[in-house]
């Protein structure tokens, strides 16, 4: 089973799916096999990856109603990213699968059919409902989008009960991967706080790499493109490139600290000792 990460935040307008769509693009160009989950019912992952919602014979609709095979819901997009799109009509999930027993962990289950990825990420919606739970109740690890303004930290506690309530209900594995900073503006004394705030509070849970505000990161949604197709050389393309980098740097020292722990041995350079008299 690949890393599954949701992509989640309870404030809307934060970077979520800027963040799912770049970050998943840019592991793709360091030879990553992706797949994306769009979980918002508004389809902007679908569409930033140059897919039509209303055109896609499957959805995450329809896979959380098993109304189709998980592999039947994958699509390839132009980036290399694959990806289960989704529709509006996923709006309407909550009330579909209120009476079913096992709504909370449909996700996961369709998720261990899929299991050729090394990266699953997930795009959640704005609220902390059934396809946000799904998705904290499927991945090992949440990554947290945080714009630096003055709400910032009070937006983080509804999200963090959640991820708590889930550990102990459904998923005690679950971490927290790291909080990435987005449209940060250095200029603004404002979201310098905000940033030292974060430090303060979550230390090195806060990923180094800071997405800034960027023109061309903004653009790049209307034509269909991750950034780093459309404008590779701009700072918003190279700051989610240093975001992939970092992502797998951590994922590869948690795989190293998790097989030595098992072993039970330093994870570490752990070198046995040689004396010359031996």
């Amino acid at each position: 089973m690949g890393h599954i990460i949701a992509i989640a935040n309870q404030k809307g307008g934060v970077g979520k799916t800027t963040t799912s769509v770049n970050l998943g693009a840019c592991l793709v160009k360091m030879q990553r096999r992706v797949l994306l989950i769009d979980l918002d019912p508004q389809a902007n992952a679908t569409v930033g990856c140059g897919l039509a919602s209303n055109e896609q014979r499957h959805s995450t609709y329809s896979l959380l109603l098993k109304e189709c095979a998980p592999d039947e819901a994958v699509v390839s997009s132009p980036s290399g990213v694959e990806l289960v799109p989704s529709e509006p009509a996923l709006a309407g999930i909550q009330a579909e699968l209120t009476s079913v027993e096992d709504r909370d962990i449909r996700l996961r289950d369709a998720l261990k059919e899929l299991s050729f990825y090394d990266y699953v990420l997930i795009d959640c919606p704005p609220s902390l409902n059934v396809l946000t739970i799904n998705a904290l109740v499927a991945a090992a690890g949440a990554l947290i989008p945080v714009q630096c303004e003055y709400y910032a930290l009070e937006g983080l506690s509804g999200l963090l009960e959640t991820i708590g309530r889930v550990r102990k209900r459904s998923n005690p594995s679950l971490a927290i991967e790291g909080l990435v900073r987005t449209m940060f503006d250095g200029r603004n004394s404002l979201s310098n706080e905000v940033s030292d705030q974060l430090q303060k509070h979550f230390g090195e849970k806060v990923f180094r790499t800071v997405i800034p505000r960027n023109v061309r990161l903004a653009e790049a949604p209307s034509y269909g493109k991750p950034v780093i197709d459309y404008d590779k050389a701009c700072i918003g393309a190279q700051a989610y490139l240093a975001l992939a980098g970092e992502l797998v740097s951590r994922s590869q020292a948690n795989s190293v600290h998790q097989t030595a722990g098992a072993l039970n041995v330093p994870a570490a350079n752990n070198q046995a000792s040689s004396s010359p008299h031996q």
